[in-house]
């Protein structure tokens, strides 16, 4: 599962990045500073079993810290997007070509409405930053169209005379984008088009391509440099119908990370507050910043970054965190670490499916599984809950 960080260049999607990562992404002030790809982790958090259960955890695959449990998530910073990229421009195949494996999709805007459609910077309040969500949407689709349209006359034929499911044949073509069966079968569900494949139009295929992006790689919206943001242009980018919009300061969040790194503060990314160890040790500059941060934090509840990831996470992806264990009663693996390994599936995902997510041989000689808080033992079908502790019982 990969979150890809998307957006058109010099709105601060690199910062964005390295303040979520702590990676040593380039950042510079001048469209596609980035060409290859960012690869970094980042984390979402969630309940450690260990103080519930009473016991000292020793992770594994994640971090835990005073009890919340860090999970880690692939992040990609790909190229900046300009208009007109599905057909080449700038940099537009190769960023299209780095959204593959994305699983959702956080764009990041210029909320102050300081940088051009192309991404040159320009007066703040001088451009509408709505706009840059309308055009990356559309680029997507137009790029997912030009895709679905190659070989689109023999797939339609075959889907109209043959009666070969239409969304198998198009999960096939578009197999390479990480997009399932069942999200584009929900995609055509939701535009319901009219009549046999054959006859649909390019433009029904361009309402198709809009919705699978929708289903198979949802987007998320960080309105970043709020902090600079015009308050009727924040406020009008914020009341987006279509898309959940967070408030972010990306700048403020790589600061905060980066003193809190250096031992000046304490902070934790998605606090709404800091604490300072060493007024003394402060330059009279770093005090006036972290006092503009602080207002800002006290304004915002926080830097938004961790939410945008969280909730492109936890709730766009709609995914829970289980903790697999071989042992139930002492929470153990094989080599005696408790509560090691956690991860992050759907939500309605059931024993079975935690089993193949573990090990492939684990899913497919699936016996039972046992609910570490209640001993119970469940079958294949049973719908794991957050934050659950199973043991997978298999075969040879």
């Amino acid at each position: 599962m990969d979150v890809g960080i998307v957006g058109k260049p010099n709105v601060g999607k690199s910062t964005f990045f390295a303040a979520m990562t702590m990676s040593a992404a380039e950042i510079a002030n001048y469209p596609f500073t980035t060409v290859e790809p960012n690869i970094g982790v980042g984390y979402v958090r969630g309940k450690c079993p260990h103080e519930e259960f009473e016991v000292q955890c020793t992770p594994n695959n994640s971090q835990c810290e005073n009890g919340t449990r860090l999970i880690p998530v692939k992040m990609i910073d790909v190229a900046g997007l300009v208009p007109d990229a599905w057909q080449g421009k700038g940099l537009g195949n190769k960023f299209l070509d780095d959204l593959r494996q994305a699983s959702v999709l956080i764009h990041v805007v210029d909320a102050s409405g300081g940088t051009s459609i192309d991404g040159n910077p320009v007066a703040v309040g001088s451009h509408d930053p709505r706009e840059d969500v309308d055009f990356l949407t559309a680029e997507i689709s137009y790029w997912l169209r030009s895709i679905i349209l190659k070989d689109w006359k023999k797939i339609a034929r075959q889907s109209s005379l043959e009666g070969m499911k239409i969304e198998r044949m198009l999960q096939e073509r578009l197999g390479g984008l990480a997009f399932m069966e069942s999200q584009i079968a929900r995609a055509l569900r939701n535009v319901a088009l009219e009549g046999q494949p054959d006859k649909w139009s390019e433009d029904d295929l361009l309402k198709l391509a809009t919705e699978i992006q929708k289903v198979g790689k949802p987007m998320i919206i960080a309105a970043n440099k709020c902090d600079l943001a015009p308050e009727e242009m924040l406020n009008s980018l914020t009341s987006d119908k279509d898309h959940i919009v967070i408030p972010t300061a990306a700048e403020y969040e790589l600061a905060l990370s980066r003193a809190a790194k250096s031992g000046l503060i304490e902070y934790e990314s998605g606090a709404s507050e800091f604490t300072i160890n060493d007024d003394g040790g402060l330059s009279d500059a770093q005090k006036s910043a972290l006092g503009t941060i602080s207002e800002y934090l006290a304004k915002f509840g926080g830097t938004g970054v961790q939410k945008c990831l969280e909730t492109a996470v936890y709730e766009l992806l709609d995914l829970i965190s289980v903790y697999p264990v071989e042992d139930e009663n002492k929470l153990t693996d094989k080599e005696g670490r408790v509560l090691p390994d956690v991860y992050l599936i759907p939500k309605g995902s059931n024993a079975r499916d935690l089993a193949y997510k573990v090990h492939t041989d684990l899913g497919d000689n699936f016996i039972r599984a046992i609910d570490a808080r209640t001993k119970r033992v469940v079958g294949s079908d049973h719908e794991l809950k957050d934050c659950d502790v199973m043991t997978i019982v298999a075969g040879r």
